[in-house]
């Protein structure tokens, strides 16, 4: 691969990095500030900034590998270091989907009008439990992560990007096999998490109809407080599903493509998809969330009159 080429995929990823970064900066700096005046944080407020601060260091993690690939190939290649850094990535990973369905989990609870025992007892304690569940994702992530720094031999790196012969070593082949599986255990464990959102998403859409048909046998073709709540829950959800589908295929190509031929241009690539998700998703919460919402309106409006009075 061309320095060019290497160069511009460079600056995508830093550009996608930055924006990902400033994002999820604004989520968690506006909940804190907010946090701060009132003395008190919001279940959602927990929510959103766990989940931002998991971001950010996601995207951090993810951008670090593409650097040190490109710019520092010795030190990619060898097996202490880069288990390092497949831990943490893998860390903030599980942390960024377990946060991301706990913030699906919350709203559907809060916004579904079902009448169970079950979920009116859930919906009641949510509030109380949020704490609890955000360090159990913490620590089970901390936990499930421990494999991939596990038996795997200092060369293996090197032994994986070696070109194809005839007389590739046994030895090589088993600890590809190893390292391999150990990533397709860990990436198949996020897809639990993935399920509870998208079965959160079906509920939500259910009492969405329930809730339409109900609004249309007293008043037809209102709209109330109660149906865009449904719509917005269902908008920040949705896009979470998709995001991940499209993240959770650039992960798995950027954790084994090294295992195939041109392996630093699949990976990079792979990254910059994955970077995608992180970076993307921020936006659309502080859109579909009213406080955020107005946050970054007057945070854009201050630059505005900031900018017009540099230019008088």
């Amino acid at each position: 691969m061309s320095s060019e080429g290497e160069g511009i995929l460079m600056l995508i990823a830093a550009g996608e990095c930055s924006l990902g970064i400033l994002g999820n900066a604004f989520i968690g700096l506006v909940n804190f500030v907010d946090w701060i005046k009132h003395k008190k944080i919001a279940s959602i407020d927990l929510i959103l900034t766990s989940l931002a601060i998991s971001r950010i260091s996601l995207l951090c993690i993810i951008l670090l590998d593409c650097y040190i690939m490109v710019l520092y190939p010795d030190v990619y290649t060898g097996g202490k270091q880069m288990r390092i850094i497949d831990y943490f990535w893998t860390l903030t990973n599980h942390l960024s989907v377990w946060f991301a369905t706990c913030l699906s989990i919350f709203y559907f609870l809060k916004i579904a009008n079902f009448f169970h025992p079950f979920f009116l007892w859930m919906k009641w304690r949510i509030d109380r439990a949020i704490p609890r569940i955000l360090l159990g994702c913490l620590i089970f992530s901390m936990f499930i992560s421990l494999p991939v720094t596990k038996d795997l031999d200092d060369d293996f790196r090197h032994c994986v990007k070696m070109k194809v012969k005839t007389n590739l070593s046994w030895r090589c082949r088993v600890h590809k096999a190893q390292h391999a599986s150990i990533k397709i255990r860990l990436n198949l464990l996020t897809l639990f998490p993935f399920s509870v959102s998208l079965i959160s998403f079906l509920l939500l859409i259910l009492s969405l109809c329930r809730h339409t048909r109900r609004m249309q046998l007293r008043a037809p073709g209102s709209r109330d407080a109660s149906t865009e709540a449904h719509v917005r829950a269902m908008k920040a959800v949705i896009s979470f599903l998709l995001l991940f589908i499209a993240y959770y295929l650039a992960y798995l190509v950027a954790t084994s493509s090294y295992f195939m031929p041109e392996t630093e241009l699949a990976v990079i690539v792979g990254e910059l998809i994955a970077l995608i998700c992180p970076s993307s998703h921020s936006l659309f919460l502080i859109l579909e969330n009213k406080k955020l919402r107005q946050a970054s309106l007057r945070v854009l409006w201050k630059v505005k009159y900031i900018l017009r009075r540099r230019n008088c």
